[in-house]
């Protein structure tokens, strides 16, 4: 059975809350969507599915669940996604997050009630052949919690995600559908958590469209990546922009994009 898209929210904000004294709003989203990133490959991969993620053994979610406790777990948790990264070459994306920083997640035994508290919110969450595979699944859940964390931080929630209703729109505009040829490619240059390119790239059907995006903040950048993967778009080529993504664009060719 279909996981519930309200299952799936209310277990994402309890594990914000799990972590919300130790840091600021637009900090502690990393680790939450990282986690649920984890148990998504992990869970798809016993699910004997193809996967474009190779999850080494000794790496899944379960082997995440028996760190409960251990005096060690953020330094084991963080080579475990390490491990992954390696396997995948996605450093600098699944393991952008350190789950052994003391300056956000406490020390000694606060880190491990934590960090232990945190993986547990995930565990009984089916995210594989008969969970959520179809869903928007990352790009719904981390739109819900940067409306929670753009009015706790205080920050322009338009800083953090594209509604999906803008980017259904901003995608009609520009003539996107079904029999869109599938030699066309679509590039957002301040492209978030890329909810605009996934949505022009689901309205042209099957054939989908050549995906490029960039964009200047580090952890979104790393999100932006991990949403492409969970939509099948592994192909897509999300750039780290520079101070000004528009004043300075990748993906330059003969001096035009």
């Amino acid at each position: 059975m279909a996981i519930k898209k309200s299952e799936l929210y209310s277990s994402l904000w309890a594990g914000a809350d799990s972590l919300r004294g130790g840091m600021d709003a637009s900090e502690y989203k990393n680790y939450v969507l990282n986690l649920l990133f984890l148990k998504y490959i992990s869970d798809k991969a016993r699910s004997n599915m193809d996967s474009e993620i190779e999850v080494p053994e000794g790496c899944f979610y379960e082997d995440i669940l028996a760190l409960e406790g251990d005096k060690e777990i953020g330094d084991k948790l963080n080579k475990i996604i390490a491990k992954i990264a390696e396997r995948n070459d996605l450093k600098g994306v699944i393991d952008s997050v350190d789950f052994n920083d003391n300056t956000k997640l406490g020390e000694g035994k606060a880190m491990i009630d934590t960090l232990s508290n945190l993986v547990k919110i995930f565990a009984d969450l089916s995210l594989g052949a008969h969970g959520a595979l179809d869903d928007d699944l990352l790009g719904d859940a981390y739109e819900y919690l940067m409306r929670h964390f753009a009015s706790e931080s205080g920050k322009s929630k338009g800083q953090f995600y594209t509604p999906s209703e803008v980017s259904l729109l901003l995608s009609l505009l520009l003539g996107i559908d079904e029999n869109t040829r599938q030699d066309k490619s679509i590039y957002d240059p301040t492209c978030g958590s890329g909810s605009l390119l996934l949505k022009a790239s689901s309205l042209a059907g099957k054939k989908g469209l050549t995906i490029y995006g960039q964009e200047k903040d580090i952890s979104t950048t790393a999100l932006c990546k991990m949403n492409m993967i969970l939509h099948n778009s592994a192909t897509a080529d999300i750039a780290k922009g520079g101070s000004s993504t528009l004043s300075n664009p990748f993906f330059i060719k003969n001096g035009m994009l």
